[in-house]
Order: C-alpha cells, then structure tokens, then sequence
C-alpha cells in the first residue's frame, strides 16, 4: 500500500521503559465479532476523514468464529422478517468493497488467543456480541420443557453449533417477555410450519415446527401495554400469521399517569397501544368465535412467580404462576398479591441477552460488558488498556436495535483514531503474517471469497428446492440455509 505519512509509536510495556519507533506502513486492525457491530466498526474506520484524507492508511481483519459473516443478523433474527435483507444488503456491500479482510470460522480464546492478536496488530476491537439468556430466577426454572429464548433461536436460526433437534411436543407455552425476541419466538411457535418455507428457514427446522402440535402461544409481560419493549413492526407482523387468532384481555389494559405521558409524547408508544386497542375492540367477545386453529394470547401486568411439574409428569413444565401487577404512577408495576396459574408444557423465557466472559480480558459480571469507558477497555484500577477496544452489545449491554450499534462505533473509533499515535506497535505487522499462524495452527479459517461460494450454494438450495411430499408446487424459495459446521467449512474453502 502508498504509504502517506510516518507514524511515531509508543509502546508501552510493563516493567519495561518507554520506546518509540517510526514505521511507514498501514495501521493493522483487528476486529473480533463480524456481526453488524464489527463491520459498521471497519467500514467507520476506513471512512474515517483521517484515513480518506490520507493522514494514515489502515488495514482491518474481521474476525468470527462462525463459517460465514453476520453474526446477529443470520443467527440470531427470526428468518421472516423482511427489513434484514436490506440490513443483509448493506453489510455485504461493504464487506464486498475488498478492502477489509474477513476471516471466519476463527475461535477466538482457543486458535487464537489476546497475546497473538497484540503480535500481530496495533488495535484490537472486540464486538462479541451477547448471545446466551439472562438468567430468570424462580422456582422450577431448570424443569424439563423451560427454555432459554436465546437457545431457541440459535436453533430456528440454524446455528452450526446448537443441537439440529428441539423438542416441540408442546400444546401450550408461555412466552415471558415484552420485546422484540419474545414476540419472534411467540410468532415462529404459534406459525404454520409451511408459511416459512419462502424463509431461509433450515430443513430440520421446518420438519421440526411442522410436526409441532401447539395451539396456545401465551406472551406475558410484567407492566402495561404503554411500557412494552418490542416495536410497531414487530407488533404487525403477529397479525400477518395465516390461521392465527390474537387473544387480548380487558383487565390488562391500564394506564396510570406516566403512562397516557408516554403515549402523548412517543409516537411509538402511541401507534402501538392503537394497534393494541384496536385489536381489542375487534376480537370476539365470545371465545368460542374464535376459529383459527392456533391462538397467540398477549398478557400484561403478568410477573412470573413459579414453575411447577405436576404427579403425572414429574420434573416437566406443567403449570406456570404469575402475579397480577398494577401500574405505580411512575411508570413500573408492583405486586397486587392477585395470583393466577396457567397449564403449559413448556417455557420460553425471552427477558434478555447477556454478554459471555472472554478470555484475557476484563468482565462485569452484572452488566455482562467488557469493562470500557466510551469504547475503551479499562483495567481492574480504571486504567485505559493500550491498543484494546470494544463495541456493540460486548460494550454497552444487549439494549437498542441493530442500528444503535452505528453510535456505539463512531465513539469507539473516534477514541481509537485519538489514540493512534500512541498504540502499541504489532512486532509482525505484515499482512500475510496471521495467515501464515493460522496455517502453521492447523485452522480452516474462511475468507470472504468463502462465503460468496457458501452464499451461492444457499441460494442454489433454494432455487432447486422440491417439497418432501409434492404439495406446494408453486413454492419458490429465496434460499435453504446450511446449518452443519464441517459442509459450511468444506463449501467455503473449496474442500
């Protein structure tokens, strides 16, 4: 690469005196976690007006430990919602422009580790992610049939590592949770098996929901309609599902003062108690009028107490206990001491994603974050650790949609273009370095030109797609996604 200018270097070591060195050679970057927050992190630094301007160039390796790219969005989105092809569209226009290299199926902790990474680059940016449930914790929670909703997705998902078999034997479940994941689990659940067929769904998971025997979805919430989490798209779509009636209750609709402030002041707020109230004053006042073969029943003002099994299924989900809540005039709930008990066979809990501990690096363990001020990792006394950055959900916590992560990147970045003058210096900055270590290591990373070959075959899958049994003649299908690891792997270096 031309090179635009000489940077000056400060490494600083422990125990060690402070050096300078002067290298005339491109910025090397890596970034762990190929998901929306590690690209838009790469794309921010290479559009960066320091680096379009010439002051210094800069060469990025995004990493993943997954065969292809994408992280959030290919594993964990339910495969119907249509706005994820356009998100889809604009990561792989970047990643597609060659000018930042990715290199997948790379475990970070166990191929390589923080020590090789510092050899080998400048910066490290970990954009991990959050990919395991918070913990929800009441009695009967570890019972046969209760389910973490992050594990379910990974499933539905086709995630190479999760088990290809779900036990889908129940009639009816409960959903806890009020956002955006609560109500993707309640949907794909509740679904018929065939009208995600036009999806990328995988093959084992259509076979799967197919000969799922539901008929009631229950989603429950702690607070009220107005204090709901999930959005007014994701709302719609629950009335998009053929052959499912939704289920509201009078009694839950509540609004206390600082509710009718939110829905005066937050147009979402607004459009999505509409949506709810109208809904409400739409359904039959009879339940028998409803004629659907499934229903997916909303609940609000609902907090989970207890799971029980019952002496005809002992150690399996069979009933789950919840308290009645009441606004309190702040906008939170509290307790009425009203309880009321609901027959289900499983359980879902969808409250939240929790980041995981990574090795050599700092954790808080309550917030599930890498310890960092702004973007910047810190150390057990506050301290910056030089040339170690984080973004995304590994960074401020699993809260805000995709798009947040673009703001969560510009701050990192904006510290780590401060920063540069005084990072410490890769001792084998040479770009075909780390390829080398991962050969000598025995890792089948994949490449970017990898996945355009693994993409191809997904997509082949779909166009050629005939159904198992001859129905659905006119099915035509976007793609078919893989899920075992090795293929993935074989496919995208050519094996």
């Amino acid at each position: 690469m031309r090179v635009h200018q000489v940077r000056t270097l400060i490494h600083r070591e422990e125990g060690a005196s402070v050096s300078s060195t002067t290298s005339a050679r491109p910025l090397r970057v890596a970034i762990i976690g190929a998901g929306p927050a590690g690209v838009y992190a790469a794309d921010i630094l290479t559009k960066s007006q320091e680096v379009q301007g010439g002051d210094f160039e800069v060469s990025i390796d995004l990493f993943d430990q997954y065969p292809a790219p994408y992280g959030l969005i290919r594993y964990g989105v339910a495969p119907d919602h249509p706005r994820i092809k356009g998100i889809v569209t604009a990561l792989h226009k970047v990643l597609d422009r060659g000018d930042i290299r990715f290199l997948g199926n790379v475990n970070y902790g166990r191929d390589l580790t923080l020590s090789d990474f510092r050899t080998f680059y400048d910066a490290v940016i970990f954009a991990t992610g959050a990919v395991k449930d918070a913990d929800l914790n009441i009695p009967g929670i570890e019972l046969e049939g209760s389910f973490g909703g992050a594990d379910f997705v990974s499933w539905y998902d086709g995630h190479p590592d999760v088990d290809r078999d779900w036990p889908l034997d129940a009639r009816e479940i409960a959903v806890i949770g009020n956002g955006n994941v609560a109500l993707d689990i309640a949907r794909v659940l509740s679904k018929h098996a065939d009208d995600l067929l036009v999806t990328e769904i995988p093959q084992n998971v259509y076979e799967a929901l197919k000969r799922s025997p539901v008929t009631d979805v229950h989603v429950f919430g702690r607070r009220g309609p107005a204090q709901v989490k999930f959005t007014p798209l994701e709302l719609r779509e629950l009335s998009h599902s053929r052959d499912v009636d939704i289920v509201l209750y009078p009694e839950d609709f509540d609004f206390d003062e600082a509710s009718e402030q939110q829905i005066a002041s937050n147009n979402q707020t607004k459009t999505m108690v509409k949506t709810l109230t109208n809904w409400l004053v739409e359904q039959p006042e009879d339940p028998s009028e409803f004629t659907a073969s499934r229903r997916l029943h909303l609940h609000f003002l609902h907090s989970p107490v207890e799971i029980t099994d019952s002496p005809e299924t002992p150690g399996k989900v069979a009933n789950i206990r919840f308290e009645r809540t009441r606004l309190n005039g702040a906008g939170s709930v509290e307790g009425t001491g009203e309880f009321l008990d609901y027959p289900v066979q499983a359980v879902y809990r969808a409250i939240g994603y929790f980041g995981s501990e990574l090795p050599e690096v700092g954790y808080d363990d309550r917030a599930g974050v890498i310890p960092n001020e702004g973007g910047r990792v810190i150390d057990e006394s506050g301290n910056p650790v030089p040339g170690i950055y984080c973004t995304g959900w590994i960074k401020r916590g699993p809260v805000g949609l995709i798009g947040h992560t673009k703001g969560d990147a510009l701050e990192t970045i904006g510290f780590l273009l401060e920063d540069r003058l005084n990072l410490p210096p890769a001792e084998h900055p040479d770009e075909d370095a780390i390829i080398n270590l991962l050969e000598e290591r025995g890792v089948r990373y994949t490449t970017w030109e990898g996945w355009l070959k693994l993409d191809a075959h997904e997509l082949k899958l779909g166009a050629n797609y005939v159904h198992g049994d001859g129905s659905l003649p006119d099915l035509i299908r976007e793609r078919v996604k893989l899920v075992p690891r090795e293929e993935m792997i074989a496919i995208s270096r050519g094996e």
